[in-house]
């Protein structure tokens, strides 16, 4: 199943295991991923998987400041793709369809896919 992984920031290494549920994300104490961040709604956006498609749907919900996937404010519920970058306030989360026991596990890899949008230097 599928994975958020905090990318930027004091949480950067946190991570939520989404499974086949509705996570929703924000700044609200009660939620499974709190983001501790000014600019974030107390519930700023869900993801939620649809098990017919075999896909994770992420949606705004209302949020002052808006969601953006890959740099594009989202308005309607949008599907994830691998390593799509998640954009709520001034913090970053990583979408992954990987599952992650530990927050070291969820750092190498977003370690490797930091390393593949890198290019390599010569010379």
């Amino acid at each position: 199943m599928g994975s958020l992984i905090v990318i930027s920031g004091e949480q950067t290494g946190e991570f939520l295991p989404l499974g086949q549920r509705i996570s929703v994300i924000g700044r609200a104490e009660s939620l499974p991923l709190q983001i501790l961040d000014d600019m974030v709604s107390r519930r700023h956006f869900r993801v939620r998987f649809d098990k017919d498609a075999g896909k994770y749907y992420a949606e705004d919900m209302g949020s002052k400041h808006g969601t953006f996937i890959n740099m594009r404010r989202i308005t309607e519920e949008t599907a994830l793709v691998e390593d799509d970058e998640i954009r709520i306030g001034q913090t970053k989360i990583l979408f992954t369809e990987k599952d992650f026991d530990t927050r070291e596990s969820a750092l190498m890899h977003w370690k490797k896919v930091g390393e593949k949008s890198r290019p390599t230097r010569t010379g």
